[in-house]
């Protein structure tokens, strides 16, 4: 029996769904470097839907959304591309303790907005793919 592509790309599209609400909570409670790293996670879920919707395979273990993105084949813009790598940081600035207390300090709500905001637009983009 082969894989369920349908079922899987649902799963990933619902996690990103889902990753996407806490990120607007986090935003709108004050907790600013939650809300950039379920950023990176949402849009890292809709990349591997994309991937599996695309290439008829099982999505890479990857965190990394720029090498994520390469494998879908879909023409990002040149912005796209530098927030993919910016969120893909904020994954790593969130989870090591060496980087933790360097990221929360420029999580100040203008720059959390300015992040959450593009990654509501390439999330909207994204599902459009789909």
């Amino acid at each position: 029996m082969g894989i369920d592509f349908k079922n899987l790309i649902k799963y990933w599209k619902e996690l990103s769904e889902y990753d996407f609400e806490t990120a607007k909570f986090m935003f709108k409670t004050k907790r600013y470097p939650y809300c950039l790293f379920m950023c990176h996670l949402s849009i890292e879920k809709l990349l591997k839907a994309l991937i599996v919707k695309l290439k008829k395979r099982h999505a890479p273990y990857s965190h990394n959304l720029v090498n994520l993105a390469k494998e879908t084949g879909l023409n990002f813009k040149e912005e796209d591309k530098m927030l993919l790598a910016d969120l893909t940081e904020f994954n790593l600035e969130a989870r090591y303790p060496e980087w933790q207390k360097e990221f929360y300090k420029k999580c100040s709500k203008i720059y959390t907005e300015n992040y959450f905001n593009e990654t509501k637009k390439l999330h909207q983009w994204l599902k459009k793919h789909l």
